[in-house]
């Protein structure tokens, strides 16, 4: 068995046995990668239904000259699925596609030519487009980057740290070095589970990577498609998600801020806060209970101003991951 490889997909998924299939089929017959080694990693993040099975049917009849690898991670939340990830991975540099991220053909080449290409990039970002069950409101481009949307043009791209700014962990590919060297063992932040609606934990991890000066970029040729089903449009599921953003986000924020600088960039942060809670009510004040839209922004709002003292109170800021 090679010990090294130059590249590793790695797919965390939690009950993922109807959307495994066709991402499986994608990666099976991917084009262009005969001048590199490469692996596939599943990370079963606690699944309940068959996907062990699913993955288990795909390594008997496997087509492709990467390996096929299964390995299961207990503790729920996406996280320690990544986390994991790193741990089983062979390649220098690991891309994350989500069970419901289907690339295009050449996906797998391109994220290793561009890596090659940008040795500073400690990761980089897939252009990503919606594949809708249903059509979404009008509006809904106002918040589509939060569901992991990412068109940002066809010229590649520099995110900037003074932009606060950062590609999803859908699509993105992390050089393996550059996790090990900036990455902590222990996160604040681990992903959605039950009993825990905090998310941005890929935001962490990249803001740990770029403070320590890896850059970070978006890849247009790296094109991937997201199905989006119905329910992921409902005021059900969106008003929850908004809110775990929201209350994640004094940790993002003060990655990259020394401990004594916290206070003030805090209050900056609050009155910056407030300011956009404010506008956000004059404008939209009328139609918050009928505009789906406007309302997700507003709960995003409310709760990054909350968030330090939700993150406080329940141990979060005291409480990390192994």
């Amino acid at each position: 068995m090679i010990e090294n490889l130059d590249f590793t997909v790695a797919i965390p998924t939690y009950n993922g046995e109807s959307r495994l299939p066709e991402l499986l089929e994608r990666l099976q017959n991917q084009l262009h990668t005969e001048n590199f080694s490469w692996e596939i990693i599943v990370v079963d993040n606690n699944s309940t239904d068959n996907t062990a099975k699913v993955v288990q049917d795909y390594q008997k009849n496997w087509q492709c000259p990467c390996p096929l690898k299964y390995c299961f991670e207990a503790r729920q939340g996406a996280a320690y699925a990544r986390k994991m990830a790193v741990a089983e991975a062979k390649g220098r540099f690991i891309g994350f596609l989500d069970d419901d991220n289907y690339p295009t053909s050449n996906w797998v080449a391109a994220a290793y030519t561009f890596g090659e290409k940008y040795p500073k990039a400690g990761a980089y970002g897939s252009q990503i487009h919606p594949d809708w069950e249903v059509e979404p409101p009008e509006n809904f481009q106002r918040i589509a980057p939060f569901l992991a949307i990412t068109e940002r043009g066809n010229l590649p791209l520099l995110y900037e740290a003074a932009k606060k700014l950062l590609p999803p962990s859908a699509g993105l590919v992390i050089r393996k070095q550059a996790w090990l060297e900036s990455v902590p063992d222990k996160c604040i932040l681990t992903g959605r589970a039950k009993g825990n609606m905090l998310t941005s934990e890929d935001l962490e991890m990249l803001s740990y990577i770029q403070k320590s000066g890896w850059e970070i970029w978006y890849s247009p040729e790296m094109e991937i498609s997201h199905k989006i089903p119905s329910f992921r449009l409902q005021k059900d599921y969106l008003i929850p998600f908004f809110r775990g953003i929201g209350l994640s986000r004094y940790v993002t924020r003060m990655v990259n801020v020394r401990n004594i600088y916290r206070p003030v960039a805090l209050l900056a942060y609050m009155i910056n806060d407030l300011r956009k809670i404010t506008l956000h009510l004059l404008k939209y004040r009328n139609i918050l209970k009928t505009d789906l839209v406007a309302a997700c922004e507003m709960q995003l709002f409310l709760s990054s101003l909350v968030s330090p003292f939700y993150l406080f109170k329940n141990g979060y800021l005291s409480r990390k991951y192994n």
